[in-house]
């Protein structure tokens, strides 16, 4: 894996954030990173795990399909979790990837069990494979692991299709993580956002189709939860938009 650093500071200084945009071209098979260090640490996944979790949770039969609804567990933990109203009901997987609903993956975490987890993670080489934490949302809290870099691995993985998991599975995960679909181009991502370790650690990753090549990309933003910034979330896509438009591909 050979990386070429990019000037891409300004993003960041612009958002007042710390943290790195990784890319891969697809088409020339080339790494770009505006932090090639930052791009091999490993941090939690936070929601960025639902890609994963949506394959796992369709090839072990957790659920039946996308549509299949997830009970309302009525003892959500708002402290933990945050004030989040729009997501306290009964939804389907498809909703709950949408919405970001931690509490109905831990729900179809439960009925997986870490054992295949394991299994799974090893496989397809995602991250540490640390679950050691005692609970189910090992992707936003514990010392599960995963960096920039290994994140765009598994989304070539998805988009090739080359990971074990059925063409079916693929195809609903591909629908679900549509953002933005134009003439021009189709942006199929997931964010993700723990507060884990006094830090929020933010994500965006995903894939750029266009009509002649594929671009990758994961930024990750880090700050001190003491540190106001009302940006946060906004400024892991606002970032990651505007390296892609510095790449003249967006």
């Amino acid at each position: 894996m050979t990386f070429a650093q990019s000037n891409w500071n300004q993003p960041f200084e612009d958002c007042g954030l710390k943290g790195s945009t990784t890319i891969y071209d697809y088409q020339k098979k080339q790494w770009l990173s505006s932090d090639i260090e930052d791009s091999q640490d490993q941090t939690l996944p936070a929601s960025t795990f639902k890609l994963v979790n949506t394959l796992i949770a369709l090839d072990t039969r957790a659920v039946e399909n996308e549509d299949e609804i997830i009970p309302w567990i009525d003892d959500y933990d708002t402290v933990k979790y945050g004030h989040r109203p729009n997501i306290y009901h009964s939804m389907s997987m498809k909703e709950a990837f949408r919405l970001s609903a931690g509490w109905a993956y831990i729900e179809l975490a439960k009925k997986i069990g870490k054992p295949k987890y394991k299994e799974y993670l090893t496989a397809i080489g995602y991250g540490n494979v640390d679950l050691s934490i005692d609970g189910d949302d090992f992707w936003n809290f514990g010392d599960f692991g995963i960096s920039p870099a290994n994140q765009i691995e598994i989304l070539i993985g998805i988009y090739e299709e080359s990971l074990p998991f059925s063409e079916q599975s693929f195809q609903t995960l591909k629908e679900m993580m549509i953002e933005e679909k134009t003439d021009n181009y189709i942006i199929r991502a997931k964010t993700g956002w723990t507060r884990e370790g006094g830090k929020d650690t933010g994500w965006w990753v995903g894939y750029l189709e266009t009509s002649d090549n594929v671009y990758f990309f994961a930024t990750r933003l880090i700050k001190d939860r003491s540190e106001n910034n009302p940006n946060f979330g906004s400024c892991r896509k606002t970032i990651t938009k505007e390296i892609l438009k510095q790449l003249g591909v967006l």
